[in-house]
C-alpha cells in the first residue's frame, strides 16, 4: 500500500515506531495472538492506510464527545517473535490492527486502550483498539457500502444485497478467535486478527455455498481485501481482510443452547439430528460447489504419516499421553492398512473447525454453520485442502463430548445420545452414515483430542482430563 500521512505529517514508519513499546505490552494479552508464551522483539510495517487522519477530523463527528480529535488507521503490521525451539525460521505473523488516536478515552472505551503515548509524533496522545468505538466502526460499514478505495485497502460488495447507513455498530466482547462487530442486528462483520496472503476459506466457500443457493450458511455481503506493494491487477500480494455477513437475529449458539439443557436435564438429541442434517447439508453442496478428489494409497499414506507426526509432537509435549501412544498410533495404522488393500475415500471442500460454538440456532428452530476459516494455527494451503469430510463430524462429536463433560458430574450417556441423533440426521441427508466407516471415524477422532490435548495442556490445563478421557477411549477401541 502507498505511504499515507499521519498525525503531525510524519512517515507510517515513525508512526509505528511511536506505538512500539505499546504494542509490545498489549499485543500478547490478545486472545487472538498467535504467538503466546514468546516475546515480541520489534515491529515491521506492512502498511498503513489513513482512515480518518486525526490532525483534519475534529470532534464534531460526535457531538457527545468532548475528548478532542480522532485519527484512525488501520495497519498491518509483521511482529517479530524468538523462533520456536527446534522450528525453522519464520519472519513473523501479520496482524490487523485498527487503531485509534484521542487526545484522551472516554471513560465508555476503557476496554479498548492499548496505552498512551509519551515520544514521537503522537506523544501525549491515547492510542486504543478502535473496533470498540462505535464511530470508526460505522466508518469501515460505510467504505464497504459505498465500495471505497483507500490505499490499497478494497471495500467490495454484493451489489444484489442492500447495505443501509446508519446502523450503529457495537463490538462483541465474547473470546474470539478475531473479532466482529455487529451493526443493528442486520450485519456482523468478522475482522480477521492474524492474516495471510491468498485466498481465504472464510469468503471463498461462504460464496461458493451462496452460489448454490445453500441457506445454512449466511451469503456474504461484502468484503474488505487489502493489497500489499501494488494495486489489483499488480504482482503484488493479496489479503482478505474481513468479512461482512448477515446477523442472525435472536440465534444462540450451540455451545450455549447445549450447557443451557444439560443445565435442565433436558434432551438434546432432537437438536442434535437437525444439527447433523444441517452439517450434510453443507457438505453436500460443498461437493457440488468445488472440486473433489479420489483418496488412494498414496494420499492416505500422507494423511496417515501427518496424524503420526502430530502424535509424536503431542507425546513430546504433553507427557502424560506417552502411556496411550501405540493404542493411538493404531487408529492411524488400521485406516492405512485399508488403504494399502485398496480403499479408497472422497475428499472435499470442508468446514476444518466444526464443533456447536461454530453453529447457530434460530428462533425458528434454524441451525446455521458460520466460521469456515478453518484452523487458524494451520497454514492456509492445508486449510484449503479437499478432505474427508468425516473431520468435520468427528470435531462436531468431540464437542458434544465436551458439553458433557462442561457440567459436574459429567453425563457421559448425554453425549453418546447426541453423537447416535447427529450422525443419524447426517445420514438423511448424505445416504451414508458416518458410523459405517468407523477405521476412518476412529482415525479423525483421535487426530482431534491429541489435538485437543496439546491446546488444553498449553492454555487450559483445568480442561485436560476432557480430552484424555477421550483418548483413553481411543486408544483402546478396536472399530473393526
Amino acid at each position: 500500500m502507498a505511504d499515507t500521512v499521519t498525525p503531525s505529517g510524519t512517515t507510517p514508519g515513525h508512526f509505528l515506531a511511536s506505538l512500539d513499546p505499546l504494542l509490545r505490552e498489549w499485543l500478547p494479552r490478545q486472545r487472538w495472538f498467535a504467538g503466546k508464551g514468546r516475546p515480541v522483539t520489534g515491529f515491521s510495517l506492512v502498511a498503513d492506510t489513513a482512515l480518518l487522519p486525526s490532525r483534519t477530523l475534529s470532534a464534531s463527528l460526535d457531538q457527545r464527545d468532548t475528548t478532542g480529535r480522532l485519527g484512525l488507521h488501520h495497519l498491518l503490521v509483521r511482529a517479530h517473535q524468538p523462533p520456536v525451539l527446534g522450528a525453522a525460521a519464520h519472519p513473523g505473523d501479520i496482524y490487523q490492527l485498527l487503531i485509534g488516536v484521542r487526545e484522551a478515552l472516554p471513560p465508555r472505551l476503557a476496554p479498548a486502550l492499548i496505552g498512551h503515548v509519551a515520544d514521537g509524533p503522537l506523544a501525549g496522545h491515547t492510542v486504543y483498539d478502535a473496533l470498540y468505538d462505535p464511530r470508526p466502526a460505522e466508518v469501515l460499514l460505510e467504505a464497504l457500502r459505498t465500495q471505497a478505495r483507500i490505499g490499497g485497502l478494497r471495500f467490495e460488495r454484493d451489489p444484489r444485497q442492500e447495505i443501509r447507513d446508519g446502523l450503529v455498530a457495537r463490538m462483541l466482547t465474547a473470546e474470539q478467535s478475531n473479532s466482529s462487530v455487529v451493526y443493528g442486528d442486520t450485519f456482523i462483520l468478522k475482522l480477521l486478527r492474524r492474516i495471510v496472503p491468498g485466498v481465504n476459506p472464510d469468503l471463498e466457500i461462504p460464496l461458493a455455498l451462496a452460489r448454490e443457493g445453500c441457506a445454512r450458511v449466511p451469503a456474504p455481503t461484502a468484503w474488505l481485501r487489502g493489497h500489499v506493494n501494488g494495486d489489483v491487477g499488480d504482482a503484488g500480494d493479496a489479503y482478505v481482510l474481513g468479512v461482512l455477513q448477515p446477523f442472525v437475529r435472536g440465534a444462540t449458539d450451540g455451545w450455549e443452547l447445549a450447557l443451557r439443557e444439560l443445565a435442565k436435564g433436558e434432551d438434546f438429541t432432537a437438536e442434535a439430528r437437525a444439527l447433523g442434517r444441517a452439517t450434510a447439508e453443507v457438505h453436500t453442496a460443498l461437493a457440488r460447489a468445488l472440486p473433489t478428489v479420489t483418496l488412494g494409497h498414496s494420499r492416505l499414506r500422507l494423511l496417515v504419516d501427518g496424524m503420526v507426526e502430530r502424535l509424536e509432537s503431542a507425546v513430546r509435549a504433553v507427557p502424560a499421553l506417552g502411556p496411550y501412544e501405540p493404542g493411538l498410533r493404531s487408529a492411524f495404522e488400521a485406516l492405512a492398512d485399508l488403504a494399502a488393500e485398496g480403499r479408497t475415500w472422497t475428499a472435499q471442500r470442508i468446514h476444518g473447525d466444526l464443533h456447536l460454538g461454530q453453529c447457530l440456532r434460530s428462533p425458528s428452530g434454524q441451525w446455521t454453520l458460520i466460521d469456515f476459516e478453518g484452523e487458524p494455527a494451520r497454514p492456509l494451503a492445508e486449510r484449503r485442502m479437499p478432505q474427508p469430510a468425516v473431520r468435520d463430524i468427528a470435531g462436531m462429536l468431540r464437542s458434544f463430548d465436551y458439553a458433557a463433560h462442561s457440567v459436574n458430574p459429567a453425563v457421559p450417556d448425554w453425549a453418546t445420545a447426541c453423537r447416535a441423533a447427529y450422525c443419524a440426521g447426517y445420514a438423511e441427508v448424505a445416504d451414508r452414515d458416518p458410523r459405517t466407516d468407523p477405521v476412518l471415524l476412529r482415525a479423525y477422532e483421535t487426530d482431534k483430542a491429541v489435538y485437543e490435548v496439546v491446546y488444553e495442556a498449553r492454555h487450559r490445563p483445568d480442561w485436560l482430563p476432557v480430552p484424555l478421557s477421550a483418548v483413553r477411549r481411543l486408544a483402546t477401541s478396536d472399530p473393526t
